[in-house]
C-alpha cells in the first residue's frame, strides 16, 4: 500500500502513525497482507537487460561495417552474374574474408563490452533478508520484501535497515549511512521532531536524525520505527530510478570513430561513383550504346576501389588495442568494464571524487592527543569504556569511533582483550545522545574503577580533579582553559574530539545512574580522530594538476571536515572554495553552471547534488570523471563521462554502473590510468594514420592506374591489384604492424601536457596532411612498380606482382615511421619488439603468397626475378627517408 507520508520527520509520533494508518503496536496480519497485495513487494524494479543478439547487432551498426557488408553482397552478386569461361570456377574468397572480418570484430566487441546491467540487482541485494516486525502486537520475523507502509520494525546493532522508517523509540541508536549520504561517521539518531527550515527548503537526508533509510545499517543501540516508504518510494528507490533514467552516452573516442566512419563512407561512395561514371563515359557507354560487359567491368573496378578505401582492419585494430590497454591497466589495479572508457581517461579534465574511502581510508583513526597525564592512561580509559573488540586481523570491530579508540590503545600498550582480562567490566551506563557520554565500572587488583568518555565539554563540566601522571589534584581554572583551547584547536582542524575521565570507587554502585556516578571525575585527556587521507593521494593530486586535471571533492561530511581534508591534500587553498549542499540549493541551475569553477569542495551533499555538479562541469564541455564507493555515488558515476568505482570498499551498485573499477581503492591508480589512456589514444592515432595512409595509397594507385589505362591501350582490361590482393594487404600487411603500434611506450612528456579537448578532431595536429602525402607517396611508388614490371614483362603478369610486393613492403617500412609522430625515428629510445616481430611476420607472409606455388596460384601471382625484387624493395624502402625528410622540414618550419 503506497500511502501519502509527507515529510514524516516533521511530524510527531502520533501524527506519523496516523498518517500511515497504523499504531505503535504495528499492523494486523490481515491488514499487512491487504497492503502487500495492493502496493506490491518492498523491492526495487528490475533493470532492463540488453539481449546478446541485440548487442551483437549494435556492433554491426558502424557505417564502415555496413559498407563492407554491402561490398560483400555486391561481390557475391557479381560472382553469380558474371559469365564463366570454360574450366573457370566462381571465387568467393573476398566475400568470405570480408564476412570473417565483420564477424570477428563484432564478436570481439560483444565479448569485451557485454556486461549485464546489474545495478538494480545489486541495490536489491543490499536490503536485509528478514526483519523483526510487530504484527498483531507480537514480534515476528518476516521477509524484508514483505514489509508494507505502516509496519513497525525493530532494529538493533548489526541490522540492515530494510525500508525508510520514522523512529518511534530510540536507545542510543547510531546508523552507518555512508552508502547513502557519504558521511564517514555513524549518525546518532533521535526521536525528536525536526523543525522545518525557515527558508522552506527540505532538510538534507543526512540531517534527518529521526529517520532511518533502506541501505543503512544500525551499528549501535536499538530502536523501534514505523515504515513510511517501501520499494521504489524509498530514497534508495529514487537512486534506482535515477540510474534507470540516466542515458548511456558515447565516449569521445566513439564519437571520433563514428565521425571517421561517416567521412570514409562519403569518400568511398564519392570515389566509387566518380570512377564508375568516369569509366562509363570514357568507354563511350552513353554514346556507343549499352554494353553489359562494360558496365560489369566498370562496376568491379568501383567495388575494388571500395574495398581499397575501407580500412577493414581498423575497427578490429582499435578494439584489440583497447583490449590490450584493458589488460595492462588491470595489472596496475584498474579494472575496465567498457573498453572505450580507456581512451576517455586520456582527455579527462575534471575528477569529481568522493572523499570517504576514496581520498581517505574510511577508517577513523586517533591522530592527536592532549593528555594531562600520559597516553597509556588515556588509551586504557578510552578502550575500557568502549564496546568495540579487536578482530581476527588485529583491527577492531564495532562502531567506527570506538574502533579508533581500541586501535589506539593497542598501539600504545596491551590490546583490548588483555585490558578486559586485567580489568573485567562489572557494570555500565550506556551512551545516550542527551548526556553525550558513557561509563563503565571495572574490577582491578586495587579495587573498582569507573571510566567515562564522551563530549569534552560534558566530561569537563563533571570533572573536579585532573590527573598528572603521579596522582590527581584539584582542577584549576587555567587547567580548564588549557583543555578548552586544546579541544578548540583539534575541532578547528576538523578532528572528532572525545574526552576521558575516571573515578576510583569504594564499592560497587547501588544504582547505575548518571546523577550518582558521573560526577566528581578525574580528567585524563583528549583524543582527536579523523578519517585520515590515503598517504599516496597528495602526490596523485599533484600529478593531476601537472597533467591539467582538476580534482573536485564531493562528500556528505560537514564543511569543516571537508575543508580540512581538501586543504591538506592541496585541493583548495581557501575555505571560500567550499560550498555545502544546502547552499547549493539556493543557487539556480543557470547561476551554478556559470559559477561552478569557483568551487572545488562540496560538503553535506545529497545524491541529486552530485549529479548536478557533474552535469554543470559537463555543460562547460569538460570531460568529467566521477569516483566513489557508495550507493549515493551511483547516479553521478553513471552520468559522468567516465565513472570510477572502488573495488574494495565500493558497493556492488557502484561497481556495476562504473566504467572503471579501482581494484586497490587507490586514488593514485586513476593517475596511472589517465596516463595509460593518453598512451592508448596516441597509439590509436598512430594506427589510424598508418591504416588510412595505407588505404589511401591503394586508392591512389588504382585511381591513377584507371586514368592511365585510358591513355595506354596496353593496360586496357588489366588491373593494378585484385580485391583479394587488397584484402590481404589490409588484413595482414597493415593490421599486424598496426596492432603492434598499440604496444608503443608513452612519450616522456605525456603527463606534462594538458588534456586534449573532447571535440578535438581525430585528424588534429596535421594528421590529415600526413595521411594525404604518405598515401600519395606509397600509391605512386606502387603504380611505378607495376609499370616497371609490366613493361619489363608485358605478358608475364610481373606488374601486378611487383605492385603487390612494393605496396606490402612500403607499408611494412612505413609502420616504423609511425613510432614518432613528429620526431625522428632514430630519436626513439624505447624498443617495441612487437613491432619488429609484426614487420618480420608480415614480410614472411608477403613473400609466401608470392613464392609458394599453392598461394601464388590462388592469388594469381608470378614469381619475380631477383632484379625485379630488388627494384620493388628499393622503391618500398624509399618511404623511410622521404617521410623522415618531411618530418625534418616540418620541425624546422615549426621553430
Amino acid at each position: 500500500m503506497k500511502m501519502p507520508t509527507p515529510t514524516p520527520y516533521y511530524l510527531s509520533d502520533e501524527d506519523v502513525t496516523a498518517n500511515v494508518a497504523s499504531t505503535a503496536d504495528g499492523l494486523s496480519t490481515e491488514e499487512a497482507a491487504r497492503r502487500l497485495a495492493e502496493g506490491g513487494k518492498n523491492k526495487l524494479d528490475e533493470g532492463k537487460k540488453t539481449p546478446i543478439w541485440k548487442r551483437f547487432l549494435q556492433q554491426l551498426a558502424d557505417p564502415m561495417i555496413i559498407i563492407l557488408l554491402i561490398a560483400a553482397g555486391i561481390s557475391l552478386a557479381i560472382q553469380f552474374v558474371t559469365p564463366l569461361e570454360s574450366g573457370e570456377k566462381r571465387e568467393f574468397a573476398d566475400v568470405i574474408i570480408i564476412l570473417a572480418v565483420v564477424l570477428i570484430n563484432a564478436t570481439l566487441g560483444v565479448i569485451q563490452e557485454s556486461k549485464a546491467e546489474a545495478a538494480i540487482e545489486a541495490l536489491k541485494q543490499m536490503t536485509a533478508a528478514t526483519t523483526k516486525v510487530l504484527r498483531d502486537g507480537k514480534q515476528i520475523s518476516v521477509k524484508s520484501e514483505d514489509l508494507v507502509v505502516g509496519d513497525v520494525i525493530l532494529l538493533e546493532a548489526g541490522d540492515a535497515v530494510p525500508a525508510d522508517a520514522r523512529l518511534l523509540e530510540c536507545a542510543s541508536l547510531k546508523c552507518e549511512e555512508a552508502a547513502m549520504t557519504g558521511e564517514s561517521v555513524p549518525v546518532e539518531k533521535t526521536v525528536a521532531v525536526i523543525a522545518p527550515r525557515e527558508d522552506g527548503r527540505d532538510i538534507p537526508l543526512g540531517d534527518r536524525k529521526n529517520m532511518v533509510y533502506m541501505g543503512g545499517t544500525a551499528v549501535y543501540g536499538r530502536a523501534k520505527a514505523v515504515v513510511t516508504a517501501t520499494g521504489m518510494d524509498t530514497e534508495m528507490g529514487k537512486i534506482a530510478g535515477a540510474l534507470a533514467e540516466a542515458e548511456e552516452e558515447k565516449t569521445p573516442l566513439q564519437i571520433k570513430l563514428a565521425g571517421l566512419s561517416k567521412i570514409l563512407t562519403y569518400i568511398v561512395l564519392g570515389i566509387c561513383g566518380f570512377i564508375f561514371l568516369f569509366q562509363l563515359i570514357a568507354n563511350g557507354l552513353f554514346t556507343n550504346g549499352f554494353e553489359w560487359d562494360i558496365v560489369l567491368d566498370t562496376f568491379i573496378i568501383a567495388v575494388s576501389l571500395a574495398v581499397a578505401a575501407i580500412p577493414e582492419g581498423l575497427a578490429a585494430v582499435v578494439t584489440i588495442e583497447l583490449s590490450i590497454g584493458v589488460t595492462r591497466m588491470s595489472k596496475q589495479g584498474a579494472v575496465i568494464r567498457k573498453m572505450s572508457a580507456v581512451e576517455t581517461l586520456g582527455c579527462t579534465e575534471i575528477i569529481c571524487s568522493d572523499k570517504t574511502g576514496t581520498l581517505t581510508q574510511n577508517k577513523m583513526t586517533v591522530v592527536e592527543t592532549a593528555c594531562t597525564s600520559d597516553d597509556a592512561l588515556l588509551a586504557r580509559a578510552m578502550a575500557l569504556c568502549s564496546d568495540a573488540k579487536p578482530g581476527d586481523n588485529g583491527e577492531a570491530v564495532g562502531e567506527p569511533t570506538e574502533c579508533a579508540l581500541v586501535n589506539f590503545a593497542g598501539k600504545i600498550g596491551p590490546d583490548k582483550n588483555v585490558l578486559d582480562a586485567d580489568q573485567p567490566r562489572i557494570g555500565e551506563i550506556p551512551f545516550d545522545s542527551d548526556r553525550k557520554m558513557m561509563s563503565t565500572v571495572c574490577k582491578t587488583a586495587e579495587g573498582l574503577i569507573q571510566y567515562t568518555k564522551g563530549a569534552p565539554d560534558e566530561i569537563l563540566a563533571r570533572s573536579t580533579m585532573i590527573d598528572e601522571g603521579e596522582g590527581a589534584r584539584p582542577m584549576r581554572e587555567d587547567d580548564r582553559a588549557a583543555i578548552l583551547a586544546a579541544n578548540k584547536g583539534m575541532a578547528d582542524r576538523a578532528l572528532r574530539v572525545l574526552a576521558a575521565a575516571y573515578k576510583k570507587l569504594d564499592g560497587e554502585p547501588t544504582e547505575y545512574t548518571s546523577d550518582v556516578m558521573e560526577q566528581e571525575l578525574v580528567f585524563c585527556g583528549l583524543t582527536g580522530m579523523i578519517d585520515p587521507v590515503r598517504p599516496e593521494v597528495k602526490a596523485a593530486i599533484d600529478e593531476c594538476r601537472t597533467a591539467g586535471i582538476r580534482p573536485i571533492m564531493i562528500t556528505g561530511d560537514h564543511k569543516d571536515t571537508a575543508v580540512a581534508i581538501a586543504t591538506e591534500l592541496g585541493i583548495i587553498t581557501s575555505p571560500e572554495e567550499a560550498i555545502t549542499g544546502a547552499e547549493l540549493n539556493d543557487i539556480s541551475d543557470e547561476d551554478f553552471a556559470e559559477g561552478v569553477t569557483k568551487y572545488s569542495v562540496y560538503a553535506r551533499v545529497q545524491p541529486e547534488h552530485k549529479l548536478r555538479i557533474v552535469r554543470a562541469w559537463r555543460a562547460k564541455d569538460k570531460v568529467t570523471a566521477m569516483t566513489g564507493d557508495g550507493v549515493n555515488d551511483a547516479p553521478s558515476i553513471k552520468g559522468a563521462d567516465i565513472g570510477v568505482g572502488m573495488g574494495i570498499t565500493g558497493t556492488d551498485v557502484t561497481k556495476n554502473v562504473a566504467d572503471m573499477i579501482l581494484a586497490d581503492d587507490n586514488f593514485a591508480t586513476i593517475v596511472g590510468a589517465a596516463e595509460e589512456g593518453r598512451r592508448i589514444y596516441d597509439n590509436i592515432r598512430r594506427a589510424i594514420r598508418f591504416l588510412l595512409s595505407s588505404n589511401l595509397a591503394e586508392v591512389v594507385g588504382i585511381f591513377f592506374f584507371t586514368i592511365l589505362a585510358l591513355f595506354l591501350p596496353e593496360l586496357a582490361g588489366l588491373a593494378l591489384l585484385a580485391p583479394t590482393h587488397i584484402l590481404f594487404v589490409n588484413l595482414i600487411t597493415d593490421s599486424l604492424p598496426a596492432l603492434a603500434l598499440g604496444m608503443e611506450a608513452a612519450e616522456k612528456d605525456i603527463m606534462n601536457r594538458p588534456p586534449r579537448k573532447k571535440n578535438e578532431g581525430i585528424f588534429a595536429g596535421g594528421m590529415a596532411f600526413d595521411i594525404a602525402y604518405e598515401g600519395l607517396l606509397i600509391g605512386l611508388l606502387t603504380l611505378g612498380a607495376y609499370l616497371i614490371g609490366h613493361f619489363l614483362h608485358p605478358d608475364g603478369g610481373d606488374g601486378t606482382t611487383m605492385a603487390f610486393l612494393t605496396l606490402s613492403m612500403a607499408e611494412i617500412f612505413h609502420s616504423y615511421n609511425m613510432r614518432s609522430e613528429r620526431g625522428s625515428i632514430f630519436s626513439v629510445k624505447t624498443h617495441n619488439v612487437f613491432l619488429f616481430g609484426a614487420m618480420a611476420l608480415a614480410f614472411v607472409l608477403t613473400l609466401g603468397v608470392i613464392y609458394i606455388p599453392f598461394f601464388a596460384s590462388a592469388f594469381d601471382f608470378t614469381p619475380v626475378s631477383l632484379g625485379e625484387y630488388a627494384i620493388a624493395l628499393g622503391l618500398a624502402f624509399s618511404v623511410l627517408p622521404i617521410v623522415e625528410l618531411v618530418k625534418l622540414i616540418r620541425r624546422k618550419i615549426s621553430k
